[in-house]
């Protein structure tokens, strides 16, 4: 079993959404079920496909599936002073089987009864309260305060293994056993005495045969709790405790135990004494573990989609469908899309990466940091070639490399637009173009390297001639400027922004040609147009890749599947592939040479993005 955890270390990490205990392994032992964003994923372990549960309107916040395999329930945050919705989803229908409202601002737990008779939900710290549910009525039988009125709020809850009427509910200072009563519809709590300790409880695992449970906590030690008696049996490790606290447990068919820590130490353990037998280092702290089957293979998920929350940026090298490359907190990833492999990961610890290029050659990439300095990579090795220090004082926003591979284009917070020359092995800063007054947030620039275009979020985009290094045109208008495109032809540009615009602008005086309703809802974050220039795409709030008919303005193609604000989206020179991006971590690619149009996300993982047909027009 051991040997196993390892062999998944490297290639299936999962990383759901930073959720606790957000990862999930059916009991057909063929699916994978965790969240992403707004979404729920089901995912096959036998060929990497997906499957997408939609129906919540804001971010998942915890994941559970019945015993029978029958049902999966999913909780999620909402707005101060708003009820959170609970959805029961059937299993085999891939359908909302109920959608419940009772908890205000959050779901923060739920647990289904052994023979699918009744859900518990757990409310967040706004809320406080357990519900009981009947799955047949699709009703609340009753509910009550989680905690008592001494102690601080519930975190975490699970239902014994045997009976519907019995479960566990614990947090900080609080440790429950419930008992319900379905005739006077109540649920009656007794408290679990621990003497004098004092501990926030982040997890319950309940053995088989119901005789304990065991419960981590924020302090690095591990409860063992009698659950006929509700005393306290013994508490370990006394000497060496998990750092970071104890995420999450799970009991083994031999009694010892998997924890994971908030340090990434993924360590099995022996029940009786909580004495290490192995242990494993896994990036970022652990989350999640599931056991397939009886416990012959196990999977950890991690806080690295913290890291990976916010991928700010996409690329493709010049002439190629096969590789791309995305940025985001602390590090870049190139991909090889047809074999769902990421190929290289270039770190950068504490840092956030906000754009991206591969210069035309594609002897290297060129990236953009909110520390201030541009970064150029190897792409075959990631070695660092060449790091320029204080190129914008409020961090590098956008960048962008001449087609002779000779000078880089840097945009910053503070509005300013610099041109660098890159030497070997050395740099040298030919001039500084201030004139937009906020951050800069897109640049492109002409074929013949002579003239480039910038957009900001001050309601201006200049068009700059770079041989005399000054303005040659300003486009102005009431929105906060997100992306520009050239025309492949180079006679217009388009743009997008906060005001659901797209503008097409002559580029020779700057004046409108058309305007187009981009969105529904919310900015246009992301545009790229085709090297043939017959069409475009766009993504951003609304959560939909649209695919445009350049002349005609009008949607060809929908694509369905993020569950977050898109935040940038590209298509490949040779129009072969397109990738998106999310706030949520999501990387979607589409392949134009598959018989059906496709997508592939990061979950994210360590070292793959899996296909998944998805709902596109």
């Amino acid at each position: 079993n051991w040997a196993n955890v390892q062999n998944q270390q490297g290639s299936n990490t999962f990383s759901p959404h930073c959720i606790f205990s957000g990862l999930r392994v059916h009991p057909d032992r063929e699916h994978f079920i965790y969240p992403l964003g707004c979404t729920v994923i089901l995912k096959s372990l036998k060929d990497c496909k997906q499957e997408f549960l939609h129906g919540h309107t804001n971010n998942v916040s915890c994941v559970t599936v019945s015993k029978s395999g029958r049902y999966i329930a999913s909780g999620q945050v909402t707005f101060m002073g708003f009820k959170a919705d609970l959805i029961i989803w059937d299993y085999e229908k891939r359908a909302i089987h109920a959608r419940l409202q009772l908890h205000k601002a959050k779901v923060e737990g739920l647990a289904f009864s052994p023979n699918d008779k009744y859900l518990v939900s757990l409310g967040g710290q706004d809320d406080g309260n357990i519900v009981m549910w009947n799955l047949e009525s699709k009703e609340a039988i009753c509910g009550s305060p989680a905690s008592a009125h001494s102690a601080g709020h519930c975190l975490t809850i699970e239902y014994t293994n045997h009976s519907d009427n019995i479960l566990i509910s614990a947090g900080n200072g609080t440790m429950r056993a419930w008992e319900l009563d379905l005739p006077n519809r109540k649920i009656r709590p007794t408290e679990c005495q621990t003497g004098q300790l004092k501990r926030i409880v982040k997890c319950i695992e309940i053995p088989d045969d119901d005789h304990l449970f065991y419960s981590g906590t924020t302090s690095g030690d591990i409860l063992k709790v009698n659950l006929k008696t509700h005393l306290l049996n013994s508490c370990g490790p006394r000497k060496q405790k998990f750092s970071k606290g104890v995420n999450t447990l799970k009991v083994l068919k031999s009694g010892d135990i998997l924890v994971g820590s908030g340090d990434g130490m993924f360590t099995l353990c022996s029940g009786p004494n909580f004495k290490t037998i192995k242990k494993v280092q896994l990036e970022w702290g652990v989350t999640s573990i599931a056991v397939r089957g009886e416990g012959h293979q196990f999977f950890a998920g991690t806080e690295a989609a913290q890291l990976y929350r916010f991928v700010k940026d996409v690329a493709f090298p010049f002439g190629s469908s096969e590789l791309f490359a995305t940025c985001s907190q602390d590090d870049i990833r190139v991909w090889h899309a047809e074999t769902s492999k990421e190929l290289l990961r270039i770190s950068v610890p504490n840092m956030t990466c906000n754009a991206l290029d591969f210069m035309i050659d594609g002897h290297s990439i060129i990236s953009a940091w909110n520390d201030g300095k541009i970064r150029v990579f190897a792409p075959e090795t990631g070695r660092a070639m060449l790091v320029i220090h204080n190129v914008h004082s409020m961090g590098v926003t956008a960048i962008a490399g001449t087609r002779d591979c000779k000078r880089i284009i840097s945009g910053g917070g503070d509005g300013q637009v610099r041109v660098w020359e890159i030497l070997q092995g050395c740099h040298r800063l030919i001039e500084t173009m201030k004139e937009h007054k906020a951050t800069v947030t897109s640049i492109e620039i002409k074929s013949n390297d002579k003239e480039c275009v910038t957009a900001s979020s001050d309601g201006a985009c200049i068009i700059w001639d770079l041989v005399r290094f000054v303005r040659n045109q300003m486009v102005l208008t009431n929105t906060l400027f997100r992306s520009v495109c050239y025309h492949p032809e180079e006679y217009q540009i388009i743009t997008s922004g906060t005001d659901r615009k797209i503008g097409y602008w002559e580029v020779y005086d700057g004046s409108a040609i058309r305007e187009l309703e981009g969105s529904l809802s919310g900015a246009i974050n992301g545009m790229h147009i085709s090297q043939d220039g017959q069409h475009f795409v766009t993504g951003g709030d609304e959560k939909l890749v649209k695919v445009w008919d350049y002349s005609e303005g009008e949607v060809t193609h929908v694509g369905v599947g993020h569950s977050g604000s898109i935040t940038s989206v590209k298509i490949s020179s040779n129009n072969r592939s397109m990738v998106s991006t999310s706030v949520d971590g999501a990387v979607l690619l589409s392949l134009e040479q598959r018989a059906n149009l496709q997508y592939a996300m990061d979950v994210p993982s360590q070292q793959n993005i899996t296909y998944t047909p998805s709902s596109v027009k």
